[in-house]
């Protein structure tokens, strides 16, 4: 009977802690359970303040969903200021054949004004004063003149006589980080797929590519490289960041790698599109010179090593830039007080400027510093 008594008492104990582990497992389920029902919709995003407390940002599915919206609601603000440009009238029917977009000149443009003023590609507009065909979100066909090019940076400003229309902002492409989302918009192979839009991350920025074309080798610098879907027919379409402001103007593509695409930097051009929406027309001014970053200079000599400033490769004769005794070779540190890193530093500079302004450049030939002041003549 003992031995009965105290076989009884020992199973007493251990089924009180079966019961106590299966209690306490049953609470520790709940317990999860509860803090998966509390934060099955929410992330947090941890943030260390200046004292080192730290603070967190609850986001609820439903405020990811109001972001996305914002983001989807400035996309087709945005959308409406996209254009197709064409070099024939009625180019919009169809383009399916081989180099269809580059045959019958189809590319994208955006407006930057109520009064007409688009930006677009040189290489898809034309030239300065040559004509081109503008097709609007509304399906309205336009003529086109082109009022500015620079085929250093394949950009170009077309008119259309339409007023009150919707246009981008432009935003600041100094002020932009590798890994911050970016949305190309455009007409990737023709009318049919119109403002489409693919969206990616700003890859790397200032870069410069090597350009072959019809055994003529040129090199375009200070560009914004994106993974965001460039096709043909993207081209003069707008890299927009996501407060919907132009950075970048889409162009070049490398076609032998994938997801690898370019936008030009807006800043350069801002000055000009400016001008022409105060004044009607915009008086640019030349130095006479042509110059490289010193990005390029591996390209061209290999022995030469370029820490600051940017190479002078051309000199124009009789221009102000040779009259005023500069070279080839040289190299220009600053223009006026501005110092120079790169090309789009230049002519950001003299775009602000007009024909007949003095500057001064400060230079360095022969690793010995001088100055030497130059009158801006018109291009």
């Amino acid at each position: 009977m003992e031995e009965y008594l105290k076989r009884y008492k020992r199973n007493r104990i251990k089924r009180f802690f079966i019961a106590l582990t299966i209690m306490s497992l049953l609470f520790m389920v709940f317990l999860l359970m509860y803090n998966m029902y509390n934060n099955i919709n929410v992330y947090e995003d941890v943030q260390s303040n200046s004292n080192t407390n730290i603070e967190k940002t609850i986001y609820t599915v439903e405020d990811i969903k109001e972001r996305n919206k914002t983001v989807a609601e400035m996309i087709e603000e945005v959308n409406s200021t996209v254009v197709g440009i064409s070099k024939l009238k009625n180019a919009g029917s169809t383009i399916f054949l081989e180099d269809g977009t580059s045959k019958m000149g189809l590319g994208t443009g955006v407006i930057v004004s109520e009064n007409g003023y688009i930006l677009t590609n040189e290489h898809v507009s034309g030239s300065k004063y040559s004509n081109c065909y503008v097709t609007l979100s509304t399906g309205k066909t336009y003529n086109g003149n082109v009022v500015w090019s620079d085929s250093n940076l394949d950009l170009a400003i077309v008119k259309i006589n339409v007023k009150n229309l919707t246009y981008a902002k432009l935003g600041n492409s100094d002020n932009i980080n590798v890994g911050e989302a970016v949305y190309a918009i455009g007409n990737p192979i023709g009318f049919e797929f119109q403002r489409t839009v693919t969206a990616g991350i700003i890859s790397a920025v200032n870069r410069t590519i090597r350009i072959e074309e019809e055994e003529k080798v040129s090199y375009m610098d200070d560009l914004i490289q994106t993974d965001a879907t460039i096709n043909l027919g993207n081209s003069g379409g707008p890299l927009i960041n996501i407060d919907g402001e132009v950075i970048g103007i889409n162009t070049v593509k490398i076609t032998s790698a994938e997801g690898i695409g370019f936008a030009v930097p807006i800043n350069p051009v801002k000055e000009i599109v400016n001008q022409f929406i105060e004044n009607g027309k915009f008086e640019e001014a030349s130095i006479g010179i042509f110059a490289y970053d010193k990005n390029v200079i591996p390209y061209i000599d290999s022995s030469k090593n370029l820490e600051k400033g940017i190479y002078v490769a051309q000199v124009r004769k009789n221009s102000p830039s040779y009259n005023s005794g500069l070279r080839e070779d040289d190299i220009i540190l600053k223009i006026d007080n501005t110092e120079l890193e790169k090309m789009c530093d230049l002519r950001c500079y003299i775009y602000t400027k007009k024909p007949g302004d003095q500057v001064e450049l400060t230079i360095l030939r022969d690793n010995v510093e001088m100055k030497m002041n130059v009158k801006l003549t018109k291009k």
